[in-house]
């Protein structure tokens, strides 16, 4: 029988169990919709107040605060940008974001969307080590700047971005300060009061909750026009009938997720940093991003020479599972974003392959990961056209 070693986990990760367990009598047993008035609808609230309150711990946020349900970070993401366009740009009061040019997809395709509205934005550019620095930031705002989003770990790298300075920088100037947070929640701590965000954006699915379903924290006293409009839920912000399950599940993943916040900078760390060292063996390899600076359980190495979508089939083949990089890009088979970002020349940025770790991992996986990949360079290079040691 063929392993299966799931190796993806910035796409998305496995369920788990005992969220499940908690979330499956909410399906058929307790189904009735929180928002009657009936048995059916009140019973149902001490477990979604359970819930609530394990996301406003699990980001430490206060009880004047608000976490807004939603479908997922990209919805979060989309809903602070148009906000605050229709809040401040529309009205004539700003014209002007900052952003970079590694944001997720559901940061950068409204930016430019924005754009052709009229909306002027500054895509900060990373250095050659992948990231950005608070000064750049601060260099780029202006009397027009009506906000500033940059994500909090970037989903390629797991290079994590200055967000406390930042949001130091943002609360001093007046301006608004975005982060999607979706790879740093159960990898990092993630403290929306020392980080100084106005808004914080996450999904359930990237720390071992179910898909479809993630949040918006808005801190105390901002506002921002609604996306969809309708019934009175959630306090007018957000319409839509309360996905009762899986808002207890995601509440349940947080909370597990960061009971597990030193088993992933102890144990998931030395699997990284065991796997990359194997790797780094192997001649004309490179890892992007300093170690100290990146999420535990990520790494985006290239290996010169061999495309990252052919590594990725004889990966598949032996049953591991990995990335070239952002699942909501996966399709497009352009030169991976972040290497043509560092400066990377066209060749060795096509060669990108991510591979994230998550606590469901083991040792054992992680030694015949090294072995199958030392085999595929092996492989694929004495069958390369472009790699000088396959002559």
């Amino acid at each position: 029988m063929q392993k299966r070693i799931y190796l993806d986990n910035n796409a998305t990760t496995m369920l788990d169990p005992s969220v499940k367990s908690l979330m499956d009598p909410f399906f058929c047993e307790h189904y009735g919709n929180p928002n009657s008035l009936h048995k059916f609808g009140t019973e149902i609230h001490p477990a979604l107040h359970d819930a609530f309150n394990k996301l406003y711990e699990g980001i430490n946020a206060a009880d004047s605060d608000d976490i807004i349900i939603t479908s997922c970070a990209t919805e979060s993401n989309n809903w602070v940008l148009k906000g605050v366009y229709f809040d401040l740009i529309a009205t004539g009061k700003k014209n002007h974001i900052i952003t970079t040019d590694v944001e997720h997809p559901a940061i950068g395709a409204t930016c430019r969307f924005l754009e052709t509205l009229g909306v002027k934005v500054t895509y900060l550019s990373i250095n050659k080590d992948g990231n950005i620095s608070a000064e750049q930031v601060k260099n780029a705002i202006t009397e027009d700047t009506a906000l500033v989003s940059i994500m909090w770990a970037n989903n390629e790298t797991g290079l994590i971005f200055p967000i406390e300075e930042i949001g130091a920088i943002c609360k001093e100037k007046g301006v608004l300060f975005h982060t999607d947070a979706v790879q740093a929640i159960g990898k990092i701590p993630v403290d929306v009061q020392k980080a100084n965000v106005d808004f914080l954006s996450f999904s359930a699915h990237k720390f071992h909750g179910p898909k479809g379903i993630g949040a918006l924290y808005i801190k105390k006293g901002r506002e921002l026009t609604p996306l969809f409009h309708g019934g009175e839920h959630m306090r007018g912000r957000r319409s839509g009938t309360l996905n009762v399950p899986y808002i207890i599940g995601m509440g349940e993943a947080m909370r597990i997720a960061n009971s597990y916040l030193d088993y992933e900078n102890s144990t998931i760390l030395k699997l990284r940093n065991y796997l990359e060292d194997e790797l780094l063996k192997i001649p004309d390899v490179v890892v992007v991003g300093d170690r100290k600076h990146r999420v535990p359980n990520t790494t985006l190495i290239s290996i010169r020479g061999i495309e990252g979508e052919a590594m990725l089939w004889d990966l598949n083949k032996a049953g591991i599972a990995c990335s070239t990089g952002s699942a909501c890009a996966s399709e497009d088979l352009e030169a991976n974003p972040v290497m043509v970002a560092i400066g990377a020349d066209k060749e060795l940025a096509h060669t990108a392959v991510r591979i994230s770790l998550s606590r469901f991992n083991t040792q054992e996986e992680i030694d015949y990961t090294i072995e199958v990949f030392k085999k595929a360079v092996e492989r694929l290079r004495k069958i390369s056209s472009s790699y000088e040691g396959s002559l």
